[in-house]
Protein backbone atom coordinates (compact mmCIF):
# COMPACT_ATOMS: atom_id res chain seq x y z
CA UNK A 1 0.00 0.00 0.00
CA UNK A 2 2.74 2.50 1.03
CA UNK A 3 4.91 1.77 -1.99
CA UNK A 4 1.99 2.59 -4.30
CA UNK A 5 1.05 5.81 -2.52
CA UNK A 6 2.58 8.00 -5.25
CA UNK A 7 0.50 6.15 -7.84
CA UNK A 8 -2.72 6.67 -5.86
CA UNK A 9 -1.89 10.37 -5.44
CA UNK A 10 -1.22 10.67 -9.17
CA UNK A 11 -4.53 8.93 -9.81
CA UNK A 12 -6.44 11.56 -7.83
CA UNK A 13 -4.64 14.36 -9.68
CA UNK A 14 -5.44 12.66 -13.00
CA UNK A 15 -9.11 12.41 -12.01
CA UNK A 16 -9.26 16.14 -11.24
CA UNK A 17 -7.59 17.05 -14.54
CA UNK A 18 -9.84 14.73 -16.53
CA UNK A 19 -13.00 16.15 -14.94
CA UNK A 20 -11.75 19.65 -15.74
CA UNK A 21 -11.23 18.55 -19.34
CA UNK A 22 -14.69 16.95 -19.44
CA UNK A 23 -16.29 20.20 -18.26
CA UNK A 24 -14.27 22.14 -20.85
CA UNK A 25 -15.32 19.99 -23.82
CA UNK A 26 -18.82 19.42 -22.35
CA UNK A 27 -18.62 15.63 -22.11
CA UNK A 28 -19.89 13.64 -19.13
CA UNK A 29 -16.84 12.98 -16.96
CA UNK A 30 -17.61 9.26 -16.32
CA UNK A 31 -16.93 8.65 -20.03
CA UNK A 32 -13.46 10.19 -19.89
CA UNK A 33 -12.60 8.52 -16.57
CA UNK A 34 -13.48 5.04 -17.82
CA UNK A 35 -11.46 5.55 -20.99
CA UNK A 36 -8.55 6.94 -18.98
CA UNK A 37 -8.58 3.97 -16.62
CA UNK A 38 -8.65 1.69 -19.65
CA UNK A 39 -5.63 3.50 -21.12
CA UNK A 40 -3.68 3.62 -17.87
CA UNK A 41 -3.91 -0.12 -17.33
CA UNK A 42 -1.89 -0.70 -20.53
CA UNK A 43 1.06 1.41 -19.30
CA UNK A 44 3.95 -0.91 -18.32
CA UNK A 45 4.71 -1.06 -14.61
CA UNK A 46 1.32 0.22 -13.46
CA UNK A 47 0.35 -1.64 -10.26
CA UNK A 48 -2.86 -3.64 -10.33
CA UNK A 49 -5.42 -2.12 -7.97
CA UNK A 50 -7.39 -4.76 -6.09
CA UNK A 51 -10.00 -3.94 -3.48
CA UNK A 52 -11.40 -6.56 -1.15
CA UNK A 53 -14.84 -7.40 -2.66
CA UNK A 54 -16.42 -7.39 0.80
CA UNK A 55 -15.47 -3.72 1.23
CA UNK A 56 -16.68 -2.43 -2.15
CA UNK A 57 -20.25 -1.71 -1.07
CA UNK A 58 -19.27 -0.29 2.31
CA UNK A 59 -16.66 2.10 0.89
CA UNK A 60 -18.58 3.63 -1.98
CA UNK A 61 -22.34 3.07 -1.74
CA UNK A 62 -23.41 4.55 1.63
CA UNK A 63 -22.01 8.08 1.14
CA UNK A 64 -23.05 8.29 -2.53
CA UNK A 65 -26.62 7.21 -1.76
CA UNK A 66 -26.80 9.48 1.28
CA UNK A 67 -25.66 12.51 -0.68
CA UNK A 68 -28.22 11.72 -3.38
CA UNK A 69 -30.97 11.48 -0.75
CA UNK A 70 -30.01 14.92 0.60
CA UNK A 71 -30.09 16.43 -2.89
CA UNK A 72 -33.45 15.13 -4.07
CA UNK A 73 -36.76 16.90 -3.49
CA UNK A 74 -39.17 14.85 -1.37
CA UNK A 75 -42.08 16.80 -2.87
CA UNK A 76 -41.04 15.82 -6.40
CA UNK A 77 -40.32 12.26 -5.30
CA UNK A 78 -43.85 11.92 -3.89
CA UNK A 79 -45.45 13.69 -6.83
CA UNK A 80 -43.98 11.23 -9.33
CA UNK A 81 -44.05 8.24 -6.96
CA UNK A 82 -45.98 5.88 -9.25
CA UNK A 83 -43.69 6.09 -12.25
CA UNK A 84 -40.59 6.26 -10.04
CA UNK A 85 -41.59 3.10 -8.16
CA UNK A 86 -42.45 1.34 -11.40
CA UNK A 87 -39.03 2.11 -12.87
CA UNK A 88 -37.17 1.44 -9.62
CA UNK A 89 -38.79 -1.93 -8.89
CA UNK A 90 -40.97 -3.30 -11.71
CA UNK A 91 -38.69 -2.28 -14.58
CA UNK A 92 -35.55 -3.38 -12.73
CA UNK A 93 -37.09 -6.82 -12.07
CA UNK A 94 -38.27 -7.20 -15.67
CA UNK A 95 -34.83 -6.13 -16.89
CA UNK A 96 -33.09 -8.65 -14.64
CA UNK A 97 -35.46 -11.38 -15.78
CA UNK A 98 -34.88 -10.53 -19.47
CA UNK A 99 -31.11 -10.62 -18.99
CA UNK A 100 -31.39 -13.94 -17.12
CA UNK A 101 -33.44 -15.60 -19.87
CA UNK A 102 -31.23 -14.31 -22.70
CA UNK A 103 -27.98 -15.16 -20.91
CA UNK A 104 -29.22 -18.63 -19.99
CA UNK A 105 -30.22 -19.32 -23.60
CA UNK A 106 -27.27 -17.81 -25.50
CA UNK A 107 -24.23 -17.87 -23.16
CA UNK A 108 -22.71 -21.30 -22.44
CA UNK A 109 -22.26 -22.07 -18.75
CA UNK A 110 -24.69 -19.41 -17.52
CA UNK A 111 -27.46 -21.05 -15.52
CA UNK A 112 -30.73 -19.28 -14.77
CA UNK A 113 -29.45 -18.39 -11.28
CA UNK A 114 -26.24 -16.93 -12.75
CA UNK A 115 -28.36 -15.11 -15.32
CA UNK A 116 -30.38 -13.46 -12.54
CA UNK A 117 -27.10 -12.63 -10.80
CA UNK A 118 -25.88 -10.89 -13.95
CA UNK A 119 -29.30 -9.23 -14.36
CA UNK A 120 -29.21 -7.89 -10.82
CA UNK A 121 -25.75 -6.45 -11.47
CA UNK A 122 -26.47 -4.62 -14.75
CA UNK A 123 -30.15 -3.70 -14.29
CA UNK A 124 -29.82 -0.37 -12.36
CA UNK A 125 -28.96 2.74 -14.43
CA UNK A 126 -26.30 4.97 -12.93
CA UNK A 127 -27.42 8.27 -11.41
CA UNK A 128 -23.96 9.85 -11.51
CA UNK A 129 -23.60 9.39 -15.27
CA UNK A 130 -27.06 10.79 -16.01
CA UNK A 131 -26.49 13.71 -13.66
CA UNK A 132 -23.15 14.54 -15.25
CA UNK A 133 -24.79 14.63 -18.68
CA UNK A 134 -27.88 16.60 -17.63
CA UNK A 135 -25.55 19.30 -16.28
CA UNK A 136 -24.86 20.40 -19.86
CA UNK A 137 -28.44 20.32 -21.19
CA UNK A 138 -31.80 21.54 -19.93
CA UNK A 139 -34.62 19.06 -19.53
CA UNK A 140 -38.14 19.42 -18.12
CA UNK A 141 -38.26 19.28 -14.34
CA UNK A 142 -40.51 16.23 -14.41
CA UNK A 143 -37.91 14.23 -16.34
CA UNK A 144 -35.03 15.15 -14.03
CA UNK A 145 -37.20 14.40 -10.99
CA UNK A 146 -38.12 10.95 -12.33
CA UNK A 147 -34.48 10.14 -13.12
CA UNK A 148 -33.29 11.29 -9.69
CA UNK A 149 -36.02 9.40 -7.84
CA UNK A 150 -35.53 6.24 -9.88
CA UNK A 151 -31.77 6.24 -9.34
CA UNK A 152 -32.29 6.62 -5.60
CA UNK A 153 -34.39 3.46 -5.35
CA UNK A 154 -33.35 1.17 -8.20
CA UNK A 155 -30.04 0.37 -6.50
CA UNK A 156 -31.96 -1.23 -3.64
CA UNK A 157 -34.17 -3.36 -5.89
CA UNK A 158 -31.27 -4.53 -8.07
CA UNK A 159 -29.14 -5.45 -5.06
CA UNK A 160 -32.03 -7.42 -3.56
CA UNK A 161 -32.19 -9.45 -6.80
CA UNK A 162 -28.41 -9.78 -6.66
CA UNK A 163 -28.51 -11.11 -3.10
CA UNK A 164 -31.21 -13.71 -3.83
CA UNK A 165 -29.34 -14.84 -6.96
CA UNK A 166 -26.14 -15.24 -4.91
CA UNK A 167 -28.03 -17.49 -2.48
CA UNK A 168 -29.45 -19.55 -5.36
CA UNK A 169 -26.00 -19.98 -6.91
CA UNK A 170 -24.42 -20.96 -3.60
CA UNK A 171 -27.14 -23.39 -2.47
CA UNK A 172 -28.46 -24.55 -5.83
CA UNK A 173 -32.07 -23.99 -4.80
CA UNK A 174 -34.65 -21.21 -4.55
CA UNK A 175 -37.58 -21.53 -2.13
CA UNK A 176 -40.17 -18.93 -3.09
CA UNK A 177 -41.94 -18.49 0.25
CA UNK A 178 -38.65 -18.08 2.11
CA UNK A 179 -37.59 -15.59 -0.53
CA UNK A 180 -40.87 -13.69 -0.12
CA UNK A 181 -40.40 -13.44 3.65
CA UNK A 182 -36.77 -12.41 3.23
CA UNK A 183 -37.76 -9.82 0.61
CA UNK A 184 -40.38 -8.32 2.93
CA UNK A 185 -37.89 -8.11 5.79
CA UNK A 186 -35.29 -6.50 3.54
CA UNK A 187 -37.76 -3.80 2.55
CA UNK A 188 -39.42 -3.14 5.91
CA UNK A 189 -36.32 -3.75 8.00
CA UNK A 190 -34.15 -1.56 5.80
CA UNK A 191 -36.57 1.37 5.86
CA UNK A 192 -37.23 0.96 9.61
CA UNK A 193 -33.56 0.80 10.59
CA UNK A 194 -32.74 3.78 8.38
CA UNK A 195 -35.48 5.88 9.97
CA UNK A 196 -34.46 4.77 13.49
CA UNK A 197 -30.77 5.56 13.03
CA UNK A 198 -31.69 8.82 11.31
CA UNK A 199 -33.95 9.80 14.22
CA UNK A 200 -31.19 9.07 16.75
CA UNK A 201 -28.67 11.19 14.84
CA UNK A 202 -31.22 13.97 14.40
CA UNK A 203 -31.64 14.15 18.18
CA UNK A 204 -27.87 13.96 18.67
CA UNK A 205 -27.35 16.95 16.36
CA UNK A 206 -30.11 18.88 18.10
CA UNK A 207 -29.40 18.28 21.78
CA UNK A 208 -25.65 17.63 21.99
CA UNK A 209 -23.33 20.67 22.10
CA UNK A 210 -22.13 20.21 18.52
CA UNK A 211 -20.56 22.79 16.22
CA UNK A 212 -20.17 22.85 12.44
CA UNK A 213 -17.13 20.54 12.47
CA UNK A 214 -18.72 17.86 14.65
CA UNK A 215 -21.97 18.10 12.69
CA UNK A 216 -20.10 17.38 9.45
CA UNK A 217 -18.19 14.46 10.99
CA UNK A 218 -21.44 13.00 12.31
CA UNK A 219 -23.04 13.40 8.88
CA UNK A 220 -20.20 11.39 7.30
CA UNK A 221 -20.51 8.63 9.91
CA UNK A 222 -24.32 8.44 9.64
CA UNK A 223 -24.72 6.63 6.26
CA UNK A 224 -22.07 4.06 7.14
CA UNK A 225 -23.80 3.21 10.41
CA UNK A 226 -27.19 3.00 8.67
CA UNK A 227 -25.82 0.64 6.04
CA UNK A 228 -23.87 -1.59 8.44
CA UNK A 229 -26.71 -1.80 10.99
CA UNK A 230 -29.19 -2.88 8.31
CA UNK A 231 -26.82 -5.38 6.70
CA UNK A 232 -26.01 -6.95 10.08
CA UNK A 233 -29.65 -7.99 10.48
CA UNK A 234 -29.89 -9.09 6.80
CA UNK A 235 -32.11 -6.24 5.63
CA UNK A 236 -31.39 -3.73 2.86
CA UNK A 237 -28.54 -1.39 3.71
CA UNK A 238 -29.30 0.65 0.60
CA UNK A 239 -32.92 1.29 1.65
CA UNK A 240 -31.72 2.12 5.17
CA UNK A 241 -29.39 4.82 3.83
CA UNK A 242 -32.02 6.18 1.42
CA UNK A 243 -34.86 6.32 3.97
CA UNK A 244 -32.67 7.72 6.75
CA UNK A 245 -31.12 10.23 4.36
CA UNK A 246 -34.54 11.44 3.19
CA UNK A 247 -35.68 11.88 6.80
CA UNK A 248 -32.65 13.93 7.81
CA UNK A 249 -32.66 15.93 4.57
CA UNK A 250 -36.25 17.08 5.09
CA UNK A 251 -35.64 17.96 8.76
CA UNK A 252 -32.21 19.57 8.33
CA UNK A 253 -33.49 23.06 9.16
CA UNK A 254 -34.66 21.82 12.58
CA UNK A 255 -31.38 20.42 13.93
CA UNK A 256 -28.52 21.92 11.88
CA UNK A 257 -27.29 25.49 12.13
CA UNK A 258 -26.88 27.59 9.00
CA UNK A 259 -23.09 27.30 9.35
CA UNK A 260 -23.28 23.51 9.48
CA UNK A 261 -25.55 23.41 6.45
CA UNK A 262 -23.33 25.70 4.36
CA UNK A 263 -20.07 23.98 5.26
CA UNK A 264 -21.60 20.53 5.03
CA UNK A 265 -22.64 21.05 1.40
CA UNK A 266 -19.07 21.92 0.43
CA UNK A 267 -17.55 18.98 2.28
CA UNK A 268 -20.04 16.47 0.86
CA UNK A 269 -19.64 17.73 -2.69
CA UNK A 270 -15.85 17.32 -2.46
CA UNK A 271 -16.11 13.92 -0.76
CA UNK A 272 -18.49 12.46 -3.34
CA UNK A 273 -16.52 14.11 -6.13
CA UNK A 274 -13.47 12.03 -5.17
CA UNK A 275 -15.48 8.83 -4.62
CA UNK A 276 -17.22 9.09 -8.00
CA UNK A 277 -13.95 9.82 -9.75
CA UNK A 278 -12.21 6.86 -8.14
CA UNK A 279 -14.96 4.37 -8.88
CA UNK A 280 -15.20 5.29 -12.57
CA UNK A 281 -11.48 5.14 -13.14
CA UNK A 282 -11.45 1.81 -11.28
CA UNK A 283 -13.82 0.48 -13.94
CA UNK A 284 -11.09 0.91 -16.54
CA UNK A 285 -8.27 -0.21 -14.28
CA UNK A 286 -10.09 -3.46 -13.45
CA UNK A 287 -9.86 -4.76 -17.03
CA UNK A 288 -6.43 -6.54 -16.91
CA UNK A 289 -7.41 -8.66 -13.92
CA UNK A 290 -10.73 -9.58 -15.56
CA UNK A 291 -9.21 -10.53 -18.93
CA UNK A 292 -6.55 -12.64 -17.21
CA UNK A 293 -9.29 -14.54 -15.40
CA UNK A 294 -11.09 -15.12 -18.71
CA UNK A 295 -7.97 -16.63 -20.24
CA UNK A 296 -7.57 -18.94 -17.26
CA UNK A 297 -11.15 -20.13 -17.74
CA UNK A 298 -10.57 -20.76 -21.45
CA UNK A 299 -13.08 -18.14 -22.67
CA UNK A 300 -11.99 -16.17 -25.74
CA UNK A 301 -12.05 -12.38 -25.52
CA UNK A 302 -13.98 -12.11 -28.78
CA UNK A 303 -16.73 -14.42 -27.50
CA UNK A 304 -16.94 -12.50 -24.22
CA UNK A 305 -17.21 -9.19 -26.10
CA UNK A 306 -20.05 -10.68 -28.16
CA UNK A 307 -21.87 -11.70 -24.99
CA UNK A 308 -21.39 -8.19 -23.62
CA UNK A 309 -22.84 -6.66 -26.80
CA UNK A 310 -25.84 -9.00 -26.56
CA UNK A 311 -26.60 -8.09 -22.93
CA UNK A 312 -26.14 -4.38 -23.69
CA UNK A 313 -28.67 -4.64 -26.51
CA UNK A 314 -31.16 -6.37 -24.18
CA UNK A 315 -30.74 -3.59 -21.60
CA UNK A 316 -31.15 -0.71 -24.07
CA UNK A 317 -34.16 -2.18 -25.88
CA UNK A 318 -35.77 -3.32 -22.62
CA UNK A 319 -35.52 0.12 -21.01
CA UNK A 320 -36.93 1.92 -24.04
CA UNK A 321 -39.86 -0.51 -24.22
CA UNK A 322 -40.40 -0.09 -20.47
CA UNK A 323 -40.50 3.71 -20.86
CA UNK A 324 -43.20 3.47 -23.52
CA UNK A 325 -45.01 0.83 -21.46
CA UNK A 326 -45.05 3.15 -18.45
CA UNK A 327 -46.57 5.93 -20.55
CA UNK A 328 -49.27 3.62 -21.93
CA UNK A 329 -50.16 2.37 -18.44
CA UNK A 330 -50.33 5.97 -17.16
CA UNK A 331 -52.61 7.05 -20.01
CA UNK A 332 -54.94 4.15 -19.27
CA UNK A 333 -54.90 4.52 -15.47
CA UNK A 334 -55.62 8.26 -15.57
CA UNK A 335 -59.21 7.27 -16.38
CA UNK A 336 -59.50 5.49 -13.02
CA UNK A 337 -57.10 7.23 -10.62
CA UNK A 338 -55.48 10.63 -10.20
CA UNK A 339 -52.07 10.66 -11.86
CA UNK A 340 -49.27 13.20 -11.56
CA UNK A 341 -49.52 14.37 -15.17
CA UNK A 342 -52.54 13.94 -17.44
CA UNK A 343 -50.79 15.24 -20.57
CA UNK A 344 -49.54 12.83 -23.19
CA UNK A 345 -45.74 13.09 -23.47
CA UNK A 346 -45.75 11.87 -27.09
CA UNK A 347 -42.99 9.62 -28.36
CA UNK A 348 -40.08 11.93 -27.47
CA UNK A 349 -40.01 11.90 -23.67
CA UNK A 350 -40.20 8.07 -23.32
CA UNK A 351 -37.45 7.68 -25.93
CA UNK A 352 -35.11 10.04 -24.06
CA UNK A 353 -36.07 8.49 -20.72
CA UNK A 354 -35.33 5.06 -22.14
CA UNK A 355 -31.98 6.22 -23.48
CA UNK A 356 -30.78 7.38 -20.03
CA UNK A 357 -29.70 3.86 -19.09
CA UNK A 358 -25.96 4.28 -18.55
CA UNK A 359 -24.53 1.79 -16.08
CA UNK A 360 -21.77 2.58 -13.63
CA UNK A 361 -20.99 2.68 -9.92
CA UNK A 362 -23.47 0.16 -8.51
CA UNK A 363 -22.95 -2.33 -11.33
CA UNK A 364 -19.19 -2.25 -10.86
CA UNK A 365 -19.43 -2.56 -7.07
CA UNK A 366 -21.86 -5.47 -7.32
CA UNK A 367 -19.73 -7.32 -9.90
CA UNK A 368 -16.50 -6.89 -7.93
CA UNK A 369 -18.23 -8.05 -4.74
CA UNK A 370 -18.81 -11.53 -6.18
CA UNK A 371 -16.61 -13.83 -4.07
CA UNK A 372 -13.78 -15.70 -5.74
CA UNK A 373 -14.82 -18.92 -4.03
CA UNK A 374 -18.02 -20.47 -2.73
CA UNK A 375 -18.43 -21.55 0.88
CA UNK A 376 -17.22 -25.09 0.06
CA UNK A 377 -13.97 -23.76 -1.40
CA UNK A 378 -14.85 -24.30 -5.06
CA UNK A 379 -14.40 -21.49 -7.56
CA UNK A 380 -17.39 -19.24 -8.11
CA UNK A 381 -18.84 -20.29 -11.48
CA UNK A 382 -18.31 -17.90 -14.41
CA UNK A 383 -17.16 -15.07 -12.13
CA UNK A 384 -14.70 -13.57 -14.60
CA UNK A 385 -17.13 -13.84 -17.51
CA UNK A 386 -19.79 -12.00 -15.49
CA UNK A 387 -17.21 -9.34 -14.56
CA UNK A 388 -16.15 -8.92 -18.19
CA UNK A 389 -19.75 -8.68 -19.46
CA UNK A 390 -20.44 -6.08 -16.77
CA UNK A 391 -17.38 -4.12 -17.90
CA UNK A 392 -18.52 -4.21 -21.53
CA UNK A 393 -22.04 -3.10 -20.56
CA UNK A 394 -20.71 -0.16 -18.52
CA UNK A 395 -18.26 0.87 -21.24
CA UNK A 396 -20.75 0.62 -24.12
CA UNK A 397 -23.63 2.35 -22.35
CA UNK A 398 -21.35 5.18 -21.21
CA UNK A 399 -19.88 5.66 -24.69
CA UNK A 400 -22.97 5.03 -26.82
CA UNK A 401 -25.69 6.54 -24.67
CA UNK A 402 -23.51 8.94 -22.69
CA UNK A 403 -22.09 10.68 -25.77
CA UNK A 404 -25.36 10.78 -27.74
CA UNK A 405 -27.81 11.66 -24.94
CA UNK A 406 -27.07 15.44 -24.94
CA UNK A 407 -27.69 15.58 -28.71
CA UNK A 408 -30.87 13.55 -28.34
CA UNK A 409 -32.18 15.81 -25.57
CA UNK A 410 -31.47 18.99 -27.55
CA UNK A 411 -33.26 17.60 -30.60
CA UNK A 412 -36.29 16.04 -28.93
CA UNK A 413 -36.95 17.80 -25.62
CA UNK A 414 -38.26 21.32 -25.07
CA UNK A 415 -37.36 22.63 -21.60
CA UNK A 416 -39.80 24.29 -19.21
CA UNK A 417 -42.84 22.37 -20.37
CA UNK A 418 -44.44 22.61 -16.93
CA UNK A 419 -44.69 26.40 -16.68
CA UNK A 420 -44.85 29.51 -18.83
CA UNK A 421 -42.29 31.21 -16.59
CA UNK A 422 -38.58 30.51 -16.70
CA UNK A 423 -36.73 29.28 -13.62
CA UNK A 424 -35.14 32.73 -13.12
CA UNK A 425 -38.53 34.45 -13.35
CA UNK A 426 -40.02 32.10 -10.75
CA UNK A 427 -36.99 32.64 -8.50
CA UNK A 428 -37.28 36.44 -8.55
CA UNK A 429 -41.05 36.31 -8.13
CA UNK A 430 -40.64 34.29 -4.92
CA UNK A 431 -37.85 36.63 -3.84
CA UNK A 432 -40.25 39.59 -4.00
CA UNK A 433 -42.97 37.69 -2.16
CA UNK A 434 -40.45 36.72 0.52
CA UNK A 435 -39.46 40.37 0.96
CA UNK A 436 -43.12 41.41 1.28
CA UNK A 437 -43.69 38.70 3.89
CA UNK A 438 -40.63 39.81 5.91
CA UNK A 439 -41.69 43.46 5.74
CA UNK A 440 -45.23 42.65 6.87
CA UNK A 441 -43.92 40.61 9.83
CA UNK A 442 -41.51 43.38 10.83
CA UNK A 443 -44.16 46.12 10.75
CA UNK A 444 -46.80 44.00 12.46
CA UNK A 445 -44.74 42.63 15.35
CA UNK A 446 -41.95 45.17 15.84
CA UNK A 447 -43.54 48.52 14.92
CA UNK A 448 -42.29 50.35 18.03
CA UNK A 449 -38.69 49.16 17.60
CA UNK A 450 -38.88 50.02 13.90
CA UNK A 451 -39.56 53.68 14.73
CA UNK A 452 -36.42 54.06 16.86
CA UNK A 453 -33.87 51.50 15.64
CA UNK A 454 -31.86 52.66 12.56
CA UNK A 455 -30.69 49.10 11.78
CA UNK A 456 -34.29 47.84 11.57
CA UNK A 457 -35.15 50.86 9.43
CA UNK A 458 -32.35 49.98 7.04
CA UNK A 459 -33.58 46.38 6.90
CA UNK A 460 -37.08 47.66 6.15
CA UNK A 461 -35.80 49.80 3.26
CA UNK A 462 -33.91 46.81 1.85
CA UNK A 463 -37.06 44.67 1.78
CA UNK A 464 -39.08 47.57 0.35
CA UNK A 465 -36.58 47.85 -2.52
CA UNK A 466 -36.72 44.10 -3.12
CA UNK A 467 -40.53 44.18 -3.14
CA UNK A 468 -40.57 46.98 -5.75
CA UNK A 469 -38.07 45.20 -8.00
CA UNK A 470 -39.58 44.75 -11.46
CA UNK A 471 -39.28 41.45 -13.29
CA UNK A 472 -36.92 42.96 -15.86
CA UNK A 473 -34.66 44.55 -13.23
CA UNK A 474 -32.47 41.50 -12.82
CA UNK A 475 -28.74 42.16 -12.49
CA UNK A 476 -27.28 42.11 -15.99
CA UNK A 477 -24.00 40.41 -16.82
CA UNK A 478 -22.27 43.74 -17.36
CA UNK A 479 -23.36 44.87 -13.90
CA UNK A 480 -22.08 41.60 -12.42
CA UNK A 481 -18.67 42.24 -14.00
CA UNK A 482 -18.52 45.69 -12.38
CA UNK A 483 -19.60 44.26 -9.03
CA UNK A 484 -16.94 41.54 -9.23
CA UNK A 485 -14.31 44.17 -10.01
CA UNK A 486 -15.35 46.19 -6.96
CA UNK A 487 -15.19 43.09 -4.74
CA UNK A 488 -11.70 42.34 -6.10
CA UNK A 489 -10.53 45.88 -5.28
CA UNK A 490 -11.94 45.52 -1.77
CA UNK A 491 -9.93 42.33 -1.29
CA UNK A 492 -6.77 44.07 -2.48
CA UNK A 493 -7.40 46.92 -0.05
CA UNK A 494 -7.91 44.51 2.85
CA UNK A 495 -4.70 42.60 2.08
CA UNK A 496 -2.79 45.88 1.76
CA UNK A 497 -4.17 47.18 5.06
CA UNK A 498 -3.30 43.90 6.76
CA UNK A 499 0.30 44.10 5.52
CA UNK A 500 0.77 47.76 6.41
CA UNK A 501 -0.67 47.70 9.95
CA UNK A 502 1.36 45.32 12.08
CA UNK A 503 -1.00 45.57 15.08
CA UNK A 504 -4.14 44.73 13.11
CA UNK A 505 -5.59 41.33 14.03
CA UNK A 506 -5.54 39.23 10.83
CA UNK A 507 -8.57 37.21 11.98
CA UNK A 508 -10.66 40.37 11.66
CA UNK A 509 -9.41 40.87 8.11
CA UNK A 510 -10.26 37.26 7.28
CA UNK A 511 -13.84 37.78 8.49
CA UNK A 512 -14.19 40.68 6.08
CA UNK A 513 -12.71 38.55 3.30
CA UNK A 514 -15.24 35.84 4.10
CA UNK A 515 -18.06 38.39 3.81
CA UNK A 516 -16.75 39.39 0.38
CA UNK A 517 -16.68 35.74 -0.66
CA UNK A 518 -20.30 35.37 0.44
CA UNK A 519 -21.25 38.47 -1.54
CA UNK A 520 -19.58 37.01 -4.63
CA UNK A 521 -21.38 33.71 -4.09
CA UNK A 522 -24.70 35.58 -3.99
CA UNK A 523 -24.11 36.69 -7.57
CA UNK A 524 -24.96 33.17 -8.71
CA UNK A 525 -28.55 33.83 -7.62
CA UNK A 526 -28.94 37.42 -8.86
Amino acid sequence: MIENFTFYLSLVIAIVLLIMLANKIKVAYPVLLVLAGLGICFIPGIPIIHIDPALIFIIFLPPLLYEAAWSISWKELWHWRRIILSFAFVVVFLTAMSVALVANHFIPGISLALGFLLGGIVSPPDAVSAGAILKFVKVPKRMSSILEGESLLNDASSLIIFRFAMIAVATGQFIWYEAALSFSWMLLGGVGIGLLVGFVFMKAHKYLPTDANTDIVLSIVTPYLMYIAAEEVHSSGVLAVVSGGLLLANKRHLFLSSTSRLRGVNVWESFCFVLNGLVFILIGLALPEITEGLRNEGVSISSAIGYGLLITLVLIVGRILSAYGAVIVTLIMRNFITVADTRSPGFRVPLVLGWTGMRGVVSLAAALSIPVQLADGSAFPQRNLILFITFIVILLTLLLQGLTLPYLIKKLITPNLETDLSEDEVYHHIRKELADHALFHLRTNYSEQLETDPVLQQMSRKWEDAGRLADDMVMAEACKVIYLDILSKQREWLHQKNNEEATLDEDIVRKHLLNLDLEEEKLRFL
